[in-house]
């Protein structure tokens, strides 16, 4: 609700934010005006999700073009929710990323797996297979930020432990490097997502890869 957005547009207004580190909240599709308007100039502000086409009969859904002709400059895609409760695939996730891009929005896309794929020692089989998808749709990396989201430690507690984000990010460099390019594996930033915390935020943030 408002009261709670609120509350976080004040901390982020009145924090000494770095010029350094770019900060993108991202509220829900019916406070996105909401927050453009009332957080900072250096705060930009994504959407949770949108779909593939700029128009059409899609009831319900929301457009890049849409989100470009209110000021949003983001998008996240390919979160687990959107993959596990409603069946995005990976091929889907892939053109929404591509068309997002070609209208001049700013991807952050999501990957991650589950807990039995983490167990099964599926991981970066998983992470590799979702970011080939999106690989196989797009040319130009410049405006995506890859965010590993381990399924398993989203919303539970869980964390995975600083060398088991460090270790999946530097398994995603080499594989970037070896199947898009050198130059993408190094420019492109990869984001950690699953239960982070004002305690454990320092730790992750300082792995080299991360």
């Amino acid at each position: 609700d408002k009261a709670s957005i609120d509350g976080i547009l004040q901390c982020l207004n009145d924090g000494d934010l770095s010029a350094n580190t770019e900060v993108v909240v991202s509220p829900p599709a019916i406070y996105l005006g909401y927050v453009k308007q009332n957080a900072k100039n250096n705060i930009s502000v994504a959407a949770q999700n949108r779909y593939k086409v700029p128009k059409g009969a899609f009831t319900g859904e929301i457009s890049p073009a849409m989100l470009k002709d209110v000021g949003i400059e983001w998008v996240i895609l390919g979160h687990s929710e959107r993959r596990h409760v409603f069946g995005e695939t990976d091929d889907l996730i892939a053109r929404k990323v591509a068309h997002a891009l070609s209208v001049g929005i700013k991807v952050i896309a999501c990957i991650g797996e589950k807990l039995e794929e983490r167990e099964a020692g599926q991981t970066e089989e998983v992470v590799f297979r979702q970011t080939k998808a999106i690989a196989d749709a797009i040319t130009d990396w410049t405006n995506v930020v890859v965010a590993y989201e381990p399924v398993w430690a989203i919303g539970t507690g869980k964390t995975a432990t600083p060398q088991q984000a460090q270790d999946v990010h530097d398994s995603l460099r080499k594989w970037m490097s070896e199947n898009i390019s050198p130059a993408v594996a190094t420019s492109t930033r990869i984001i950690y997502g699953g239960s982070v915390n004002a305690g454990n935020c320092r730790e992750l943030a300082g792995q080299a890869d991360v």
